[in-house]
């Protein structure tokens, strides 16, 4: 348990630093971008400009998110600050949709009425932002834990976006200098737009189920079972929750049947047990109440939540 902390604070520390870099390097390009999308009156360069703001605006909460965590635990919040890293990666997922959905908008505009474009200043500026994009992407997939950490693939996640976004401005401008057709430019803006909308789902969706203390997609629910049926001792098991607290920090609670002539020490092996079985299947922080068999209780591992009654008899009822 203590290498998965210090693995889990090495990390922390490497995300907080790359979003750092990132930032920097992300702000003070969209500023330049900006500039010349407005110049040379391009949607691509303009939407991707948009993007970078974004980007810059996703990677600043993400880092926040990350030294909000930081915080110690209360009596108020007995979990800490974890979960605003889930916020903030939920937000980052819905700033995509909306980002995809204004482009695809103004896209269609601009089929209808085509402005007059400065192809080459679009085709210079573009190509710097997507050097930009892949040096920041590449920096954040090699130092950043991109693939595990919700927050961390939230912020990626603009950035690729982008960079697809910066690719979608070159090859616009390309075919726009090359064959004069301007409607390449939201046609391109179009595909940009819904790729960036299709992560933001995706994104939104996995922070969603999150949210709503669903069971973490890469945890069987199955074998956590069979671990805890398998461990000596163990009669029965009911009443089982998974959900995750925050990236790569999951946690369970079940009740567990025992011989009831067991002392509350031989109770407690049995509980050690399992939790330490558990660890192994990344299960951080695990909660178990010991029942014997004199306990009313169903045989079902599921039970449906009600409130508490106003004199406190309420209870979980089983399916």
């Amino acid at each position: 348990m203590s290498h998965d902390h210090d693995h889990h604070h090495h990390s922390h520390t490497a995300n907080k630093k790359v979003l750092g870099v990132s930032f920097a390097v992300i702000a003070g390009f969209m500023l330049v971008e900006a500039v010349g999308g407005w110049l040379t009156h391009s949607l691509a360069l303009l939407s991707d400009a948009g993007h970078m703001f974004s980007d810059a605006f996703s990677l600043g909460m993400a880092l926040w998110a990350f030294k909000l965590g930081e915080k110690a635990v209360t009596l108020k919040k007995t979990f800490g600050y974890k979960r605003f890293e889930i916020l903030t990666a939920a937000l980052n997922g819905l700033t995509l949709v909306v980002i995809a959905v204004l482009i695809f908008y103004e896209a269609v505009h601009r089929f209808i009425t085509q402005p007059e474009i400065a192809t080459t200043g679009m085709l210079v500026i573009s190509t710097v932002g997507l050097i930009v994009n892949i040096v920041i992407a590449v920096y954040m997939l090699r130092n950043g834990d991109t693939e595990d950490n919700v927050n961390m693939r939230g912020a990626y996640l603009h950035v690729i976006s982008d960079l697809f976004g910066s690719l979608g401005a070159i090859v616009a401008a390309l075919l726009m200098m090359a064959f004069g057709w301007n409607w390449a430019d939201p046609l391109v803006s179009v595909l940009v737009a819904a790729l960036v909308g299709r992560s933001g789902w995706g994104l939104l969706r996995q922070t969603l189920h999150i949210l709503m203390e669903g069971a973490p997609e890469n945890i069987s629910a199955d074998d956590l079972l069979r671990v805890i049926a398998q461990t000596e001792g163990v009669e029965s098991v009911h009443d089982l929750h998974i959900w995750t607290i925050t990236s790569n920090v999951h946690a369970m609670s079940c009740h567990i049947v025992v011989d009831g002539g067991k002392t509350v020490a031989e109770a407690e092996q049995i509980v050690y047990r399992i939790e330490h079985a558990l660890a192994h299947h990344n299960i951080s922080h695990c909660t178990v109440q010991v029942e014997s068999s004199l306990n009313p209780h169903g045989d079902s591992v599921l039970c449906t939540m009600t409130p508490a009654e106003t004199h406190g008899h309420g209870h979980h009822h089983h399916h």
